[in-house]
This record gives structure tokens, sequence and C-alpha cells, in this order.
């Protein structure tokens, strides 16, 4: 795979697996590690990118994002940059919640937690306007900085979603219809006139790839 001149390629990468104790816990900015599974994960997605050229590798600075991308920078890759502004984004009072516990306490689905974070309804979570004025900077960072190139980001789910919603011009609730699996790949072409998915959740590690 290689950009062509008037072409910036994309590869956003989720983190892998996180430690059992925070499964379907909304961790945000707790800095949890990857699980035995996820490092596993991570090795296979290495593995399957080990013939792809990157001529950037940018990523979060949390330590989950920081063990996904370890097996693929050691391939002779370029140094990863940190970018402090693609942290997960913070959930505020949700942040540790189980999925069940968001309901007994805040009255809310977890399932529809794009929305509620669009519209500004998580007490002292990041709403949808202050998520995406700390990720847009971000991708228009990298956009700037390698037109025509191949650029990977290894970051979370929620961050996934921000950048799709910005590049598709859609609302942020509207990426609850894309799964953003851990270790998953996602491929979006950048021109001037347009904006295409090219891979959406491709996961090397699982049985369905």
């Amino acid at each position: 795979m290689n950009a062509s001149p008037s072409k910036t390629k994309l590869l956003l990468i989720r983190h892998g697996e996180v430690e059992e104790r925070y499964h379907r816990v909304f961790g945000g900015r707790i800095d949890m590690d990857l699980s035995a599974l996820g490092r596993s994960q991570a090795k296979e997605l290495a593995s399957h990118l080990k013939a792809t050229h990157f001529d950037a590798l940018y990523v979060s600075p949390m330590a989950r994002a920081q063990q996904t991308i370890a097996p693929i920078a050691h391939q002779n890759r370029p140094s990863p940059r940190v970018l402090d502004g693609l942290r997960e984004i913070d959930f505020g009072a949700w942040t540790g919640l189980a999925w069940n516990q968001v309901l007994d306490r805040h009255g809310k689905s977890a399932f529809d937690w794009l929305r509620h974070i669009d519209l500004d309804e998580i007490p002292d979570a990041e709403n949808g306007a202050t998520f995406r004025a700390r990720i847009e900077p971000c991708l228009n960072q990298i956009l700037n900085a390698h037109p025509g190139q191949q650029v990977g980001i290894v970051c979370h789910g929620g961050v996934i979603r921000m950048i799709l919603s910005i590049l598709l011009d859609l609302p942020l609730p509207k990426m609850a219809a894309f799964e953003i699996d851990y270790a998953s790949l996602t491929i979006v072409d950048v021109t001037p006139e347009r904006r295409e998915i090219k891979l959406l959740n491709f996961t090397p590690w699982s049985s369905y790839a």
C-alpha cells in the first residue's frame, strides 16, 4: 500500500484488548495495560503490517496504545511520534463504571454513549464540541505534515470514531454504526476533493479476518 502524490492514506489502529477488569467499563482516561490477549493481538497486527510502508507513525501517550504500537515500531519503522491530543475521551462521572452501573446510577443507556457525549449529557465529561476541538487539530497536523504519504495512527475507539466523524462530515452519534474492535485496522484515503474508507475494522487476529 502506498499513497499517491495527491492522496494521504491514514491507517487508523485501535489498541489491543485491555486488562479483564476493564472489560465493558468506561475506561477513558484510566491508563490501563493490555491483557495477554491484547499483546497477542498487537503482535498479529504487526505481522499483518510487516510489508506495509509507513512514512510516519503517531500514537496516543496512553499505555495501551504504546504497548500496541511497540511490535509495529520494532519492524524498522519511523520512530512513533506521541501526540497528547490523541488520548481517549474523558468520560467524566462515567469513568470506571461498568455499562450496567451507568444505567443504575445515571439512568442512561451505555449503548448510546456517543449521543450522550455529543449532547453534553455526561457529568464532567468532554462533550462532542470539546472532544472535536481536541482531535481536529491533531488530525490537521498529521494531514498537513504528510500530504501524499502513508501514516499510521495508533489510538482509541472513541478517537477513531471522532476522526471518522470529521473526515466523513457526519455527526458523531452516526459513528455508532461502525464497529471499532480491539487491535483493528481502518484505512481512509484523504484527498483535497474527497475522503474514502478503503477498509473498516479489519482484525487480522480474529477467526473471521
